[in-house]
């Protein structure tokens, strides 16, 4: 008896959402309006805060960069709206954007610069987002390929600056970046002909 006392139970509680099936429906309806009309709201104000940041990020790289031996060359983000559909992050896409050199069309980050410019526009953007970061390691390769001088002392001083705040690891050749750091590696290499260590 108990067990068909708790099976009628069952099928009442189940015949009584189906009847109020509609009910439910539109309750559902009227939840999902307002939920979409507060993410639409939010999504909105977040792509203002992106634009606003995102120009002054851009100018602020592309100062930089003319610093750090990259005269004419430009840095842009670029925030656009892919979706009217409520996703994780907003309905921006975001994508960093550089001209190296004058003249040059503006491309993709990863696409249009190189291993030494990367490094440098990277650390350009360190700089200027230092106060907003909590990566407590920051490593450079090549951040001096094609410098030297005046420039090269600067790209050292920034990576100084840098690491009053967090620990950076730059590898380096020239003295003017490495006459910055607080304390010094030697890395050689050494081959017999055969193996290289």
């Amino acid at each position: 008896p108990r067990d068909f006392l708790h099976a009628v139970a069952n099928l009442q509680a189940e015949l009584d959402e189906l009847r109020n099936a509609d009910h439910a429906l539109d309750q559902l309806d009227a939840q999902l309006e307002t939920l979409q009309k507060t993410y639409d709201q939010h999504a909105t104000k977040l792509s203002k805060a992106r634009a606003k940041a995102a120009k002054k990020l851009s100018d602020t790289v592309t100062t930089s960069m003319q610093q750090l031996g990259m005269k004419g060359g430009s840095f842009s983000v670029a925030c656009e709206s892919h979706s009217d559909s409520p996703a994780r992050h907003g309905t921006d896409s975001i994508q960093f954007l550089v001209a190296a050199n004058p003249g040059q069309p503006v491309g993709a980050l990863s696409g249009v610069a190189s291993g030494g410019e990367l490094s440098r526009i990277s650390l350009a953007i360190q700089v200027a987002t230092a106060d907003c970061g909590e990566v407590p390691t920051l490593i450079f390769d090549e951040v001096d390929v094609g410098i030297g001088g005046a420039v090269a002392e600067i790209v050292g001083q920034l990576l100084r600056r840098l690491g009053s705040q967090r620990q950076v690891l730059c590898v380096t050749h020239l003295p003017q970046v490495a006459s910055q750091a607080h304390q010094h590696y030697r890395v050689n290499k050494i081959s017999d002909g055969e193996t290289t260590e």
